[in-house]
């Protein structure tokens, strides 16, 4: 992936376009071609009364780690094309406890969908996956981008 920002630099990017993300401590892990993983753990900003991390904060994370590699994409090909979620989905397995890994796995595809959008637009489903240190998966998140050259 282009211009990949180190973790200093994210942390800069979240506190101009996303503060909230910096509040609750979203960390980029990994982010190229392939893969993005984007982390979040449960502190005192992040959890719910059922001592966990509220789904909100999963579903930031999750989101991030499908936008980032689009977005990354965008300014690496100067494409004047906007983005927008327009669907999220969810699906909860178990407590998220400690720290998450988001994982979107199908960066590619997300790209080869940018490239082919038109003035219609186009729609990408990008799914994420959260997993715990000791790779249990703890949450599923399917967030719909629609893609639209101007």
């Amino acid at each position: 992936m282009q211009n990949a920002p180190s973790p200093f630099l994210f942390r800069l990017m979240l506190l101009k376009m996303l503060p909230l993300g910096f509040l609750a401590g979203l960390q980029l892990q990994r982010a190229d071609d392939q893969v993005c993983f984007v982390g979040i753990r449960y502190s005192y900003l992040t959890k719910n009364p059922f001592r966990s991390i509220y789904f909100a904060a999963q579903a930031m994370a999750a989101e991030m780690s499908t936008g980032l590699p689009a977005l990354l994409h965008l300014r690496a090909t100067k494409s004047n094309t906007s983005m927008l979620v327009t669907h999220f989905e969810a699906n909860y397995f178990k407590k998220a406890v400690g720290k998450i890994q988001f994982r979107f796995e199908d960066v590619a595809a997300l790209h080869q969908a940018i490239d082919q959008a038109g003035p219609s637009g186009t729609q990408f489903i990008a799914i994420s996956r959260g997993y715990t240190a000791q790779n249990e998966c703890v949450a599923e998140m399917r967030v719909s981008w629609s893609f639209k050259k101007r």
